[in-house]
């Protein structure tokens, strides 16, 4: 039986302004990637998300971003060594303190939206985001995009790597994922995706944007929290795995991560 890790980004709620449903995409997902407070999130909005993950068993992950409240993290930046390494510790630890207070722990780290794209392909970016992680904790896997250089990277330099997929993003011939800069980049009919994800879980296969076929082997599949739709569009794949004997599980405790 094929087994799949389902998560979703949440505690991104800042303030007076709300991001997403994280009450019902706990209902739903199996893995959380929360927000450390520098793309989104308040410390209290973050340790209530976290306190709700633990009461669902749900596993958490620090979503580490660039600091960029302003562009909600999906802006690049050519941030120094030096500050990307401490920048990326201190998110880890900020959110560990609160995890630890929540009553759970951080169990893998997954970059966010801007610094996600970049270290995929950008070695030097990478390399400091990797450096970070084993500073802090050399046990946490690292959650990155399928096909790419960064999992290879992160793999010779001793971390676990998890590969990724995205249930409601459109995908180039090549393995990347379309930009939402441009048109049908983002994916918004939940039967549609949900078909998409059940053939990839299965065949390890998508289609592209082109109407190509792109293999890609993943054990974690992403949908945003913030996308219209988004917990519907969640629970439509999480039901379609289970009547077609996907397991659906935290890729932690699924054995190895691939």
């Amino acid at each position: 039986m094929a087994a799949i890790d389902l998560n979703s980004d949440l505690g991104e709620s800042f303030g007076v302004w709300k991001l997403g449903d994280d009450e019902a995409m706990l209902e739903v997902v199996t893995s959380a990637n929360v927000a450390c407070g520098f793309h989104a999130g308040d410390a209290a909005g973050i340790l209530h998300t976290l306190r709700r993950a633990a009461e669902r068993g749900v596993a958490v992950g620090a979503h580490v971003a660039y600091p960029d409240l302003a562009g909600f993290g999906r802006r690049y930046m050519d941030v120094a060594s030096v500050d990307l390494q401490a920048d990326v510790i201190y998110q880890i630890g900020a959110l560990k303190g609160l995890a630890a207070a929540a009553g759970t722990a951080v169990r893998y780290v997954k970059p966010h939206g801007a610094l996600y794209n970049t270290i995929a392909h950008d070695e030097r970016q990478a390399r400091d985001v990797i450096a970070a992680i084993r500073a802090v904790d050399a046990s946490l896997p690292l959650v990155g995009l399928a096909g790419s250089p960064l999992l290879e990277w992160a793999r010779h330099s001793g971390l676990r790597t998890v590969a990724e997929a995205f249930a409601d993003r459109a995908y180039r011939p090549d393995g990347s994922l379309v930009s939402r800069r441009e048109k049908g980049a983002m994916l918004h009919d939940a039967e549609e995706v949900a078909a998409r994800m059940l053939r990839l879980a299965t065949e390890g296969v998508v289609t592209a944007i082109d109407g190509s076929t792109v293999r890609i082997t993943a054990a974690s599949i992403c949908v945003h929290g913030d996308s219209p739709g988004a917990v519907a569009m969640a629970r439509q794949v999480r039901n379609l795995f289970e009547r077609s004997g996907v397991a659906v599980m935290p890729f932690v405790d699924a054995g190895a991560p691939r």
